[in-house]
């Protein structure tokens, strides 16, 4: 959602680059470009005004550190500014009474069905809390039936909502059924419109009455840019908003809204919805989402979501096998496989310090992804003999691989040359300690580097 923004922002703090020391004269452009960045990533104009006089005060103030690059002096003002901005630091959701209810509000098709169930996930995973889901959007078509296919996929129970009763009948009746389910948090998911609308706002006043939430979270599409301000200050108004959860950060949204939202309302960014899938919800961490933009990675993140998906006990077999020399293609191949967990390898790589840079620089070869699915379809048309030992892959074995992944014969000789001179690199390092530092993040020293 960032990559404009960052792009910007990461090229006019370059230009300070190996300067001595701040001045002025060399801000003022710099000053002006990040003005630009966030005006074009869709910022509210008055939190940009805000943020840019915040920027220019710490700059040019006294506490300058002297004999500092310019460059890295600016771009730290310019990240603690950002975090600032975000919020400083993680805010939880308030969990500690039994049960917590958090109604979800938001105007339709910002994916308010679906980030209930994501929400309801994460509580049970990260919380080991027992969630349970009340449907009561009797308006839009099959609302109910999505929200109770989406529960038994992830094992939630959802209460039996009937579309023909009023939504204060249904959550009444559902007070009495969350009780007999022992639920510790009850997510509603209320109902949208196209557009604020002074019904909505008083089902939701009546509804909140009903049965008191600890939570009200407003569920808003990235995409709205400055218009979310608008959103969220309307039903913060009427409501009153405990947090906000941001969907389709995936997208190509310019970012406008989780850099508005809080400065202009004063409410905090709990979650952001990064994909389709129901895990893909993450906590939102201001000082991470600031590092992103300005490309200074997020390898927290990273290892974070490798603990989570990556088998450790496969990891240290591979590294068991690496020491001893024995790695083959198949341990390859299951690193590979356990590595696309995490997502696309640009995704991964976005999360490395400087690789958003790098990235630019790459944009005219083959993609990371496309690489790593000929890799795999190469190392799929070997025999087992063949992964076990790629030595013995010649003349029309190689052939014959190439034509039943697809690929070249050259892209073939290119795989076992590089696969052969990564494991004799790796086995080395590994041999003398330095094993942990090849791969990728909470893989232990299993963590295999890809030999392109």
């Amino acid at each position: 959602m960032f990559e404009k923004l960052s792009d910007r922002m990461t090229d006019s703090l370059r230009k300070l680059s190996g300067k001595g020391k701040i001045s002025e004269a060399n801000i003022e452009e710099a000053i002006k470009e990040v003005r630009m960045s966030l005006l074009e990533a869709d910022v509210n104009f008055k939190v940009v005004k805000r943020f840019i006089d915040n920027v220019k005060a710490k700059a040019l103030g006294e506490n300058v550190i002297r004999g500092v690059d310019a460059g890295q002096q600016f771009t730290k003002i310019v990240h603690d500014e950002l975090v600032d901005l975000l919020g400083n630091e993680a805010v939880g959701l308030e969990v500690t009474q039994k049960p917590t209810v958090i109604f979800l509000v938001g105007l339709q098709g910002v994916g308010k069905t679906t980030t209930a169930a994501k929400l309801a996930l994460h509580i049970r995973k990260k919380l080991d809390k027992k969630p349970v889901l009340v449907p009561v959007d009797v308006y839009r078509p099959a609302a109910i039936e999505q929200l109770k296919t989406l529960g038994r996929d992830i094992e939630v129970p959802v209460f039996d909502s009937d579309p023909k009763m009023k939504p204060k009948k249904i959550l009444k009746a559902a007070q009495k059924w969350a009780t007999s389910e022992e639920a510790d948090v009850v997510i509603v998911d209320t109902a949208g419109r196209l557009q604020l609308d002074q019904e909505l706002m008083s089902e939701l006043t009546d509804l909140k009455a009903l049965w008191k939430p600890t939570e009200v979270l407003l569920v808003a599409d990235a995409m709205l840019g400055q218009q979310s301000v608008d959103v969220a200050q309307g039903f913060h108004d009427q409501v009153g908003l405990s947090g906000l959860i941001l969907t389709k950060v995936d997208g190509d949204a310019r970012g406008g809204a989780a850099l508005s939202i809080r400065e202009a309302i004063g409410i905090p960014i709990k979650f952001l919805g990064v994909g389709e899938k129901q895990k893909d919800l993450e906590i939102f961490h201001p000082d991470r989402l600031a590092s992103r933009i300005l490309d200074m990675g997020d390898v927290v993140t990273l290892v974070e979501k490798a603990q989570e998906v990556i088998d450790q006990d496969e990891a240290q077999r591979a590294a068991d096998r690496m020491m001893k020399g024995e790695f083959t293609a198949d341990d390859f191949l299951k690193q590979i496989r356990q590595m696309k967990k995490l997502g696309s390898m640009e995704s991964i790589m976005k999360m490395l310090p400087g690789m958003g840079g790098m990235m630019k620089q790459m944009k005219n070869m083959t993609p990371p992804d496309d690489e790593i699915k000929k890799i795999e379809a190469i190392i799929c048309s070997m025999t087992l003999e063949e992964r076990s030992d790629c030595r013995i892959i010649h003349g029309s074995r190689r052939v014959r691989i190439a034509k039943g992944s697809g690929t070249r014969v050259q892209d073939v000789n290119k795989f076992i040359k590089q696969f052969q001179e990564a494991k004799k690199m790796m086995t080395g390092l590994m041999k003398m300690g330095l094993g942990g530092g090849g791969g990728l993040p909470g893989m232990g020293g299993g963590g295999f580097k890809l030999p392109f």
